[in-house]
């Protein structure tokens, strides 16, 4: 068994690795690039192999630096299965099919904007490439060992990142490679915990957050109430940049299990997203897999899903009419790294005045509109027109869909023999203290993926 790395090989998005194995060749994960628009023109360049050499796709979940080539490798070529955790099948053509849109409206704005002698625009791919992907996606349960081709056997375990998140095993001439797709933190709500493997013979282990660890979640979920309550009293809105699968649906779970205590009937609470008004259905449809302290809340308190309070913004028109109410607002919208979507509309409406609050609840990568803020940018290019950051800036780390060091370093610590590791998913700063963290305390020396790298199993 061999193991090329593509992508999400010294950067966090991109995610791509191939693997050779008993005659087959498969690949982990089609993610896109995501950041500055020089780092995202990169999802358009040949892939580093041939799509119809392969004979076979497996998807850790449906983030799109996970998924997000996915219709571009079929459009390409590509024409074996593509196999998925159930939750993550249901949820791939919400956010494809949401990318495929942003790509042809921005192809059909360039070209409306195109001077003499510039070439026309065609998009990274189009919602007619996305049915056709969908078409070879088979979709299998957590915990069921599988043939996928022959000689290679396939099994999805609960990685706990978001809603049908996996840990992928793959067993072929006679080894076993452990690929820890995205890792949630412990305790995440309305996740079950990630899945502790006991035995690898390499193991691919993502490291986003590899240099630093989360504030205890009761101490975020107090902080969440701060700004809240500072927010009301200076009379202003909240802005929530956050994606559509993951940190949407835990904001809203805190507020429905916080709804006395918060007082949050005084606030009007809008999902600016009709993207993630999808992805609710989805994880309505897949409860079976929530933890006990959700399936508690979904008991005893107001359904998070549908608070009274809760007004979902699908059309242009609805979105915009948000503009017009002053105080007493919160907004979830995406992207959650501000790079495109609703979020940025928000933001060049709201960002210059002062009682304005921006709260960051997720992984803001280089690049990017969240990144610049987060940083201290006093101004921020949108749309075209320079806008002054006067609005107060929040970043709430623990409620982060990633494991921070500590749960990294358990995680690979519940291998019992210390198998070989190769860290993806992670800028160098952040792999190179986890690996220091590894070594020092369990002996193994990590290796850092780089593009082209390749390693035998």
């Amino acid at each position: 068994m061999r193991v090329k790395f593509h992508g999400a090989a010294g950067e966090v998005t991109g995610s791509l690795h191939e693997v050779e194995a008993a005659g087959q060749r498969l690949l982990l994960d089609c993610g896109m690039i995501q950041g500055s628009p020089e780092a995202e023109a990169r999802n358009a360049d040949p892939f580093p192999f041939e799509p119809t050499a392969l004979d076979a796709l497996v998807l850790s979940h449906a983030h799109i630096d996970h998924i997000g080539r996915v219709p571009l490798l079929v459009q390409r070529g590509f024409r074996g299965p593509i196999y998925a955790q159930k939750a993550t099948a249901d949820l791939m053509p919400i956010m494809l099919l949401d990318a495929a849109g942003i790509a042809e409206s921005e192809a059909m704005r360039a070209n409306r904007d195109r001077r003499r002698g510039q070439p026309v625009a065609v998009p990274l791919y189009t919602k007619d490439d996305v049915h056709a992907a969908m078409r070879l996606v088979k979709p299998l349960p957590y915990g069921a060992r599988t043939e996928v081709l022959p000689g290679v056997e396939l099994c999805f375990h609960d990685a706990g990142h978001i809603l049908g998140s996996s840990i992928v095993e793959l067993w072929a001439e006679g080894r076993k490679l452990v690929f820890s797709g995205d890792l949630g933190p412990k305790g995440t709500p309305i996740l079950r915990d990630p899945v502790d493997i006991a035995e690898a013979d390499l193991v691919l282990m993502e490291s986003t957050y590899g240099d630093r660890l989360h504030r205890e979640r009761a101490e975020t979920i107090r902080e969440l109430e701060g700004i809240l309550d500072d927010a009301w009293r200076q009379g202003g809105a909240v802005l929530i940049p956050a994606f559509a699968v993951g940190r949407t649906q835990e904001l809203l779970y805190w507020f429905a299990k916080h709804w006395d205590d918060w007082k949050m009937s005084r606030w009007q609470i809008f999902l600016d997203s009709p993207m993630a008004a999808k992805v609710v259905d989805v994880y309505d449809r897949h409860h079976g897999l929530f933890d006990d302290d959700a399936k508690a809340v979904w008991r005893d308190q107001p359904n998070p899903f549908k608070l009274p309070n809760l007004h979902v913004t699908e059309s242009v028109d609805e979105s915009m009419a948000i503009n017009r109410i002053e105080r007493g607002l919160i907004v979830i919208a995406g992207s959650g790294m501000a790079n495109a979507g609703r979020i940025l509309h928000h933001f060049k409406h709201r960002l210059h005045r002062k009682q304005t609050h921006v709260v960051f609840v997720g992984y803001q990568a280089e690049g990017t509109t969240g990144r610049r803020i987060v940083d201290g940018a006093q101004w921020v290019r949108i749309h075209g027109h320079d806008v002054r950051v006067a609005a107060k800036r929040h970043t709430v780390g623990g409620l982060s869909a990633h494991t921070d060091q500590r749960g990294l370093m358990d995680w690979y610590g519940g291998f019992e023999k210390r198998p070989p590791l190769v860290l993806v998913h992670g800028e160098d700063k952040a792999r190179e203290a986890l690996a220091g963290e590894i070594g020092e305390t369990y002996g193994v020396q990590a290796m850092l993926a780089r593009p082209g790298l390749e390693h035998e199993v």
